[in-house]
């Protein structure tokens, strides 16, 4: 019976791969959005240069990864080693996009891949600098409700339950943990990024992604005493960046599971 279906125009494993060369060159454009971005400078204005000797970056030298490796990690023109960030963003993009389009070789993948994108900003900005922009949480909110028109995920009633409740919950604990200890425990980012995942992820997914941030915390926690580091508050772990974290492998879970009921 199956020798009568048609063959796909297209290998499927051509999805995850082209998913994966183009998050490598969307990383290459988010790692400088997350460098200039708190500095004050525009990612779309000046070309890229040299944190050390101020010269131009070649455009062979712009290259995802290909260049850091080429490079050795260090700039054509001085030597000076270049920080790893970038190399790591444009991985962690890569990887996004390739497993997105391998969860669904199609419109939903493209729309989980620029969920995962936006996740992976968010989490390096709140990484390195306990930033949260409302005007990327704004947009990951936003997007998700307008993806529950065209992908298999959860409905939009799922979507405004979850976008609500995602923020009350953080808010509602963050003011508690204010009034109690007369000091913030919580960043005022983190209300929005968990409801802007709730956009995304539904209300029904809103725990496993604390339950996931959660278990992220403990293993940054144990690495940072196997090194050595004290936890002091100065040293706050990011939870947003926890929950960005978790919240990605939930949407590939989501539409594993929606993919194998339809």
């Amino acid at each position: 019976m199956f020798r009568d279906l048609p063959e796909p125009l297209v290998p499927i494993f051509a999805f995850p791969i082209a998913g994966a060369l183009i998050g490598l060159i969307i990383g290459s454009f988010l790692a400088t959005i997350i460098i200039r971005w708190p500095q004050g400078r525009s990612a779309m204005k000046g070309r890229s240069r040299c944190d050390h000797c101020g010269r131009t970056v070649r455009a062979i030298d712009l290259i995802p990864v290909i260049s850091y490796v080429l490079r050795a990690g260090k700039c054509a023109h001085c030597g000076t080693r270049i920080k790893a960030d970038h190399l790591v963003i444009e991985l962690g993009a890569g990887l996004i996009g390739g497993f997105a389009l391998f969860a669904d070789p199609g419109l939903g993948g493209i729309l989980g891949a620029i969920f995962g994108w936006f996740l992976l900003t968010l989490a390096a900005l709140d990484a390195q600098h306990h930033w949260l922009p409302d005007r990327l949480t704004f947009l990951l909110a936003i997007s998700g409700l307008v993806a529950s028109f065209v992908d298999n995920g959860p409905d939009l009633p799922s979507r405004l339950i979850g976008g609500f409740a995602g923020f009350a919950l953080l808010f509602v604990i963050g003011w508690a943990y204010l009034q109690l200890r007369g000091r913030e425990g919580l960043g005022g980012g983190d209300p929005k990024l968990l409801g802007a995942i709730g956009c995304w992820l539904g209300w029904s997914a809103l725990p496993l992604v604390m339950l996931g941030a959660g278990l992220v915390g403990l293993l940054a926690i144990a690495s940072m005493r196997a090194r050595g580091q004290a936890i002091t508050v100065e040293s706050a772990l990011p939870l947003g960046s926890f929950m960005a974290v978790s919240a990605f492998p939930l949407w590939i879970i989501q539409v594993t599971i929606e993919t194998n009921l339809l």
